[in-house]
C-alpha cells in the first residue's frame, strides 16, 4: 500500500468567471520555463445548444493531479510519482526514459515530450506550494477563476468553494479520481 501524502492539493475553474484570455497558460510558461511550441496548460472552449440560443463555457485546463493516476501506474521507471509533500503527481526528469507510456495512459493529453527527451507536464507549481505561496497561473489570472488548495482541509478556499457551488470533473469514468474541478 502506498504511504498516504501528507497534504492533497488540487485545483478548481471557474467556468463562469474565465474569460478565455490565455494569462495562466503565458505565466505558466514563464514560471516553468516551458519551452516554446508546448504548453503546461491550454484553455478549452465549448459550445452548446443551437443557434440562435447557444451558450460557452470557456475554462483553463491542465494535468488533473489524479489520486488514482494511470501515468503513475504505467511508468515503467516511476518517474512520474506521487509527490507525498503535496500529493500532486509528478515527473522526476533523471528517472525519465521518455518512453511515452504515461502520455499513452493519460485521458486528459496532459503531457509533452520536452525538447531534451523527459515527459512534461503541469506540476502544479510545486515549488511555489512549498515555499507557502500560490502557483503562477493563479497568481495571474485577471478574473481569479483559478483557485489551487488542500482539499483535505475543510477551512481551505479550495474547499470552501467546491462545497458552495456545482462543480463538474472531466472523464471520470476513466477511474483516476482527478483532483481537477470545474465550477459551474
Amino acid at each position: 500500500m502506498a504511504p498516504r501524502p501528507e497534504r492533497s492539493f488540487g485545483m478548481a475553474v471557474d467556468t463562469v468567471a474565465c474569460v478565455g484570455c490565455s494569462a495562466c497558460v503565458i505565466a505558466c510558461k514563464s514560471e516553468n520555463q516551458v519551452p516554446d511550441g508546448h504548453s503546461r496548460r491550454w484553455v478549452n472552449q465549448e459550445v452548446r445548444g443551437r443557434f440562435p440560443e447557444l451558450k460557452m463555457r470557456v475554462w483553463s485546463d491542465c494535468c488533473q493531479h489524479c489520486e488514482a493516476a494511470p501515468c503513475v501506474t504505467n511508468c515503467p521507471t516511476g518517474a512520474s510519482h506521487y509527490d507525498l509533500a503535496t500529493g500532486t503527481v509528478q515527473v522526476s526528469e533523471a528517472d525519465c526514459t521518455g518512453c511515452k507510456a504515461c502520455m499513452a495512459s493519460c485521458p486528459y493529453d496532459a503531457r509533452f515530450v520536452h525538447p531534451t527527451g523527459f515527459i512534461d507536464k503541469c506540476t502544479l507549481c510545486q515549488h511555489r506550494l512549498m515555499q507557502g505561496r500560490t502557483t503562477a497561473c493563479v497568481e495571474i489570472c485577471p478574473t481569479s477563476a483559478i483557485t489551487v488548495g488542500e482539499l483535505d482541509d475543510p477551512g481551505s478556499d479550495l474547499s470552501r468553494l467546491l462545497r458552495s457551488r456545482k462543480t463538474r470533473q472531466q472523464k471520470t469514468a476513466a477511474g483516476t479520481r482527478p483532483r481537477f474541478f470545474l465550477l459551474e
